[in-house]
C-alpha cells in the first residue's frame, strides 16, 4: 500500500491504494485561493505546500490505522504546475507561492499576449530573485511539499522539464538563472520521477518518493488512450488532451512558443502519440464563482433551446487564446431565464472550451475521459457530452493525480518497475450518453460561442 498526494489549486488530496488500485482512505484539505486581482493567482505556501500534505497524510494514515492496516510502504506528491515561492533555510515558504498564469509570470518575458509554457517559470524566477533577494531558494511546490514531509527539497524531471530553457541536460541552466538574478544552487535538487528522497516524518518504514507534475499523473492512471480520445480533467482548470497519432518531431518543440493554433502539444505516454491541447480557465474556478451568484436550482423542466450562451473568461483565457486580458460575458439573456438555465449555460461554456480545443486540434471524438473532482458532477458531464455529441466517461477515481502519485510511490518501494502498467489501475463509472433533445440546441449555441469568442480572442 502506497499514499499519492495532490497539491491542487484549491485543496490538497491524499488517497491511499492497494496494490490493485482499490482506495482504502482518502483525504481533501481545502486552502484558499489568493484572487485579490483578476491578474494575480496564489496560494498562502505554508499553509497550501507544508501543512496541507502534512494534514492530509495525517488524515489518511489515521484512517487506515482505524481500519487494521498497516502504515503505507511509500509517499509520493504531485502537484500543479509552474508554481514557485521563496524559501528560507529551513526550507519554508518566505513569500507567496505564486501559480500558473499569474501576471509575475508574464512580466518581461513575452507581454501579455505571450505566456508560453517556456517562459512562465523563468519569469517566476526574476519576480521571485527581485523581490525576495535574501532567500535561501526558490522552490516549486514539489520541492516544499517533499521538504516539509521529510524528504529532501528535490522536484522530479518532469516538473524540471516543464521550466522549458531554465532546465537543461545538465540540470539548471546557469546564465539563465544567473539572468534572473538567481543563482543555481538556490532551485531545488532534480531527481527521476520514483526515486527515494528519504524518509517520512513520523513514518520511519515509509519512504518520501520524488512524484510528479499533475497532469502526468492524471494521464497514467487513466487507462489506455487511443487517437479519437479525448482526456478532460475537470478541476479548478479544465485541462483538455486531445490523442493524436503522432510524435513531437522533437523535444525542442516543447520549449518553442506556442504555435498559431494556440495549442501545446506534449509526448503521451503511449508510444507513437502526442496529447494536443493544454490548460482552459473555463473549469471549476468559473463554475464555482457561478455557483457563488445564482441560488440552486434542479434542471428539470429546461426547455433545450432556450438556454443562454457565458463566455467563461473571469481571469482571461489560457488554451487556445492566451491573453488574460479576455473578460466573461453572457449573450442572449432574458426576462424569462431562471437560475437553472444559467447554470446549465455555465456548464455549457465549459463544456463549449473543450470543443474549441478539440476542434483546433481537427480531431473527431469517439469519447471523453473525464478526470478530476468534477468528473463526479454529472450536470457537468452531460453539457460535455451534450455539447461535444460524444459519450463522457467518467473514471472511477476522482483524485487522479494523488492515484498517479501513489503509483510513483510504488515505484520508489520496488513495488512496481515502469510507469507503463499504471494503466491497469484504470477504473470507470457510469458512461454519459448525449441527450438527442439537447444535443441540436447545444450544438446551436456553441456556432454562437466560437463565432463570439474567436473575434475577441483574434491578435490586436
Amino acid at each position: 500500500m502506497t499514499v499519492g498526494i495532490d497539491i491542487g489549486t484549491s485543496s490538497v488530496k491524499a488517497v491511499a491504494a492497494d496494490g490493485n488500485g482499490r482506495v482504502l482512505a482518502r483525504a481533501r484539505m481545502p486552502h484558499a485561493l489568493v484572487t485579490d486581482s483578476p491578474h494575480r493567482l496564489e496560494h498562502d505556501a505554508r499553509a497550501a505546500w507544508c501543512e496541507g500534505p502534512r494534514r492530509a497524510l495525517d488524515d489518511v494514515v489515521g484512517r487506515l490505522r482505524s481500519e487494521g492496516h498497516p502504515v503505507p510502504r511509500a509517499v509520493a506528491v504531485s502537484a500543479m504546475v509552474p508554481s514557485l515561492t521563496p524559501v528560507d533555510e529551513a526550507g519554508r515558504p518566505i513569500g507567496p507561492g505564486v501559480l500558473y498564469d499569474d501576471e509575475r509570470g508574464r512580466s518581461g518575458h513575452g507581454g501579455d499576449r505571450d505566456p508560453t509554457r517556456s517562459l512562465e517559470t523563468l519569469a517566476l524566477l526574476t519576480w521571485a530573485a527581485n523581490a525576495y533577494p535574501s532567500a535561501r531558494g526558490y522552490w516549486p511546490a514539489q520541492a516544499v511539499a517533499n521538504r516539509a514531509l521529510g524528504g529532501r527539497a528535490a522536484v522530479d524531471f518532469g516538473t524540471a522539464f516543464s521550466t522549458g530553457p531554465l532546465f537543461g541536460g545538465d540540470g539548471w541552466d546557469a546564465v539563465r538563472c544567473a539572468k534572473a538574478g538567481a543563482d543555481r544552487s538556490q532551485l531545488p535538487e532534480m531527481v527521476m520521477f520514483g526515486e527515494i528522497i528519504g524518509e517520512v516524518d513520523g513514518l520511519p518504514s515509509a519512504a518520501m518518493v520524488a512524484g510528479g507534475v499533475d497532469a502526468l499523473c492524471e494521464e497514467m492512471v487513466a487507462g489506455p488512450l487511443a487517437p479519437g480520445d479525448v482526456l478532460v480533467v475537470c478541476g479548478s482548470t479544465l485541462v483538455v488532451w486531445v490523442v493524436a497519432e503522432s510524435e513531437l518531431a522533437s523535444v525542442d518543440q516543447l520549449t518553442q512558443p506556442v504555435p498559431p493554433d494556440g495549442l501545446w502539444r506534449l509526448p503521451s505516454l503511449s508510444r507513437g502519440m502526442t496529447m494536443v491541447g493544454g490548460p482552459s480557465n473555463a473549469g471549476g474556478l468559473f463554475l464555482d464563482w457561478v455557483d457563488h451568484l445564482i441560488r440552486p436550482a434542479g434542471d428539470a423542466g429546461l426547455d433545450p433551446g432556450r438556454i443562454p450562451v457565458w463566455r467563461p473568461f473571469l481571469r482571461g483565457e489560457r488554451v487556445p487564446f492566451h491573453d488574460p486580458r479576455l473578460r466573461g460575458g453572457l449573450a442572449g439573456l432574458d426576462v424569462t431565464h431562471s437560475p437553472a438555465a444559467l447554470r446549465r449555460a455555465a456548464y455549457e461554456a465549459s463544456a463549449m472550451a473543450i470543443r474549441l480545443i478539440v476542434e483546433r486540434a481537427g480531431a473527431k471524438p469517439r469519447r471523453i475521459v473525464a478526470s478530476g473532482g468534477g468528473s463526479q458532477v454529472r450536470s457537468w458531464l452531460r453539457a460535455i457530452a451534450d455539447v461535444n455529441g460524444v459519450p463522457v466517461e467518467p473514471v472511477a477515481v476522482p483524485e487522479g493525480a494523488a492515484l498517479g502519485a501513489a503509483w510513483m510511490a510504488r515505484i520508489g518501494a520496488r513495488l512496481e518497475t515502469s510507469i507503463d502498467d499504471a494503466g491497469r489501475w484504470a477504473a470507470y463509472g457510469s458512461v454519459v450518453d448525449p441527450d438527442p433533445r439537447w444535443v441540436g440546441p447545444s450544438g446551436e449555441r456553441y456556432l454562437h460561442y466560437a463565432e463570439q469568442v474567436e473575434v475577441i480572442g483574434a491578435p490586436d
